[in-house]
């Protein structure tokens, strides 16, 4: 006869100290730097990154996570900052538009879309150019119908889009 069989245990719940509701010292990584500011625990890491840390490279669109102005990359993947509680993000790397460019240098993204003219009004733009480079770094860029489709989640409300399909082409034929 053999033994009952016994189910495997949950491993025991880690209990973090309670903060909140009032402000808290929130640390972040941004662009390579540590950063420390005081926030309630519902501040969203687009408000602490325009508000507290003076970062305005993303920016409030819609403030409702539908149109990607506020696109920035949480441990290299593609976020919306309005949507993401800023004290979430605590021991992970953060990096916005300000961080592509590397010793004076724009990233070779950042110059196609001035090369390309994909930006009209500029507003949607760090935020286009955060998922453009997150889609090659993906590779979701063979054709214009999957830049499209990847880029859906970014929308340019001076429809520049043939501009800035033709910027990831651009980055994404000199890197092949």
């Amino acid at each position: 006869m053999s033994a009952p069989h016994t189910p495997p245990q949950a491993p025991a719940a880690v209990v973090l100290p309670e903060r909140g509701p009032g402000p808290v010292k929130i640390t972040l990584s941004v662009n390579g730097d540590e950063r420390t500011f005081d926030a309630e625990p519902r501040v969203s890491l687009l408000d602490a990154l325009r508000e507290r840390l003076a970062m305005t490279g993303a920016k409030k669109g819609c403030d409702q996570g539908t149109c990607g102005a506020c696109t920035v990359w949480v441990d290299d993947r593609r976020v919306l900052a309005c949507l993401t509680l800023a004290i979430a993000c605590e021991g992970h790397a953060v990096t916005t538009v300000e961080g592509l460019a590397e010793g004076g240098e724009l990233h070779a993204m950042q110059s196609a879309f001035i090369e390309q003219d994909a930006f009209q009004c500029g507003f949607c733009t760090p935020g286009q150019i955060m998922s453009a480079v997150a889609l090659l770094n993906e590779g979701h860029a063979s054709d214009d119908a999957e830049i499209g489709e990847w880029m859906s989640g970014n929308i340019c409300r001076c429809a520049a889009y043939p501009h800035i399909r033709a910027a990831i082409r651009s980055v994404r034929d000199r890197s092949r």
